[in-house]
């Protein structure tokens, strides 16, 4: 049976089921070097740790390393540790990183930003099962697995020479890519209901959820910041608006704008017809209190003024899906099929502008 969590990461789509499948089998064998390849916020770490928490290395340490984030000349130190007198400054021995994992699992993220002199000492740990701290002769021996991440193409920064090719194949015996949150957009609903509880557990006010409207744009966006900026998203939201549903209307202008509920973007698609594109129940919401014909009317002799009819029957509309949407004009023009600025002159033309334009009067004039 299928799980929509996995040691923390969330997903249901069938690529994060079978990211979920392979982690377990890369877990089982806990000696092979594992090569995780993704974008910037995808969740490089989290699959690191749950190689780590599924294995039996789990009752030993998980040592993350970002190499990209330490300098150059600290990382050496940092990694491999240093004896007493190894540099100025060095007045004690100092165990590094790899020997603190010892038994555990080692993750280098970013390991693309390694300089070669330290590519050549991590080939050794990996080869030889063995390493020499900063200013020492002997070789210590470790047994620890290495989890490596990299948003780069390791395989082009070998062909330019920017990263050692034998390092490389060492590190992707078994190559794992995690999909951006653009190509599993079926995640998100599930991922905004995660963060939402996650958020406000340590929130005295945290948000009651986001509305299908919003939901609908945000899983229509590509999210280049991937599921570290939606979750910043859901932090921001309860900071704004804790006690409350986060609206359409509530989110900020680039997540808003950028794919209107429903539609693919107004100015770049040519109209539906009303039932392709709005739901059967709002639909229904929509026309619940319009005029319909009754067939069995008996009409007046001198016939009906047909064009006076049809304004009121469009009035009614226009009225109604600003009441559904509480006067938001492009949640109401999606409803409408209409492009906004379309309903913006229809307001104004049937003079409906006083009790719905206080945030538009600009664009009226």
């Amino acid at each position: 049976m299928a799980s929509d969590e996995f040691y923390g990461i969330i997903g249901r789509s069938p690529a994060m089921q079978r990211l979920f499948r392979l982690i377990g089998k890369l877990a089982e064998d806990e000696g092979c070097t594992v090569l995780i390849q993704g974008e910037s916020g995808t969740g490089k770490e989290l699959v690191a740790k749950a190689i780590h928490a599924h294995s039996s290395r789990c009752g030993h340490h998980f040592v993350p390393v970002n190499c990209a984030a330490i300098p150059d000349d600290l990382l050496e130190s940092e990694l491999f540790g240093h004896t007493k007198g190894a540099f100025t400054g060095a007045t004690g021995p100092k165990i590094g990183r790899i020997e603190y994992a010892n038994g555990g699992s080692l993750f280098l993220d970013e390991i693309g930003d390694m300089k070669p002199a330290l590519q050549a000492k991590l080939l050794r740990v990996l080869q030889e099962r063995e390493f020499e701290p900063v200013g020492g002769l002997k070789p210590i021996p470790v047994d620890v697995r290495v989890i490596a991440a990299t948003h780069c193409d390791l395989e082009q920064m070998v062909a330019e020479g920017k990263f050692r090719e034998d390092l490389y194949y060492r590190l992707n015996v078994i190559p794992l890519s995690i999909p951006p949150l653009r190509e599993r957009n079926e995640d998100i609903p599930m991922l905004i209901d995660y963060f939402v509880r996650l958020v406000g557990k340590t929130k005295k006010n945290p948000l009651l959820g986001f509305e299908q409207a919003a939901v609908q744009a945000l899983a229509a966006l590509p999210w280049r910041g991937n599921v570290r900026e939606l979750e910043n998203l859901v932090q921001h939201m309860t900071i704004l608006h804790g006690g409350a549903m986060v609206r359409h209307h509530d989110l900020p202008e680039k997540y808003r704008n950028g794919a209107p509920p429903g539609t693919a973007s107004e100015e770049k698609t040519a109209p539906q017809r009303l039932d392709d594109d709005v739901s059967r129940p709002e639909q229904l919401l929509l026309f619940s209190s319009a005029p319909l014909p009754a067939p069995t009317e008996i009409w007046p002799e001198q016939g009906i003024d047909f064009n006076a009819l049809v304004n009121d029957f469009e009035t009614q509309l226009i009225t109604q899906a600003l009441k559904l949407t509480q006067g938001n004009k492009k949640e109401a023009a999606r409803l409408l099929n209409l492009k906004r600025t379309t309903l913006l002159e229809k307001i104004k033309k049937k003079e409906l502008f006083a009790s719905w334009m206080e945030d538009d009067d600009d664009e009226l004039r």
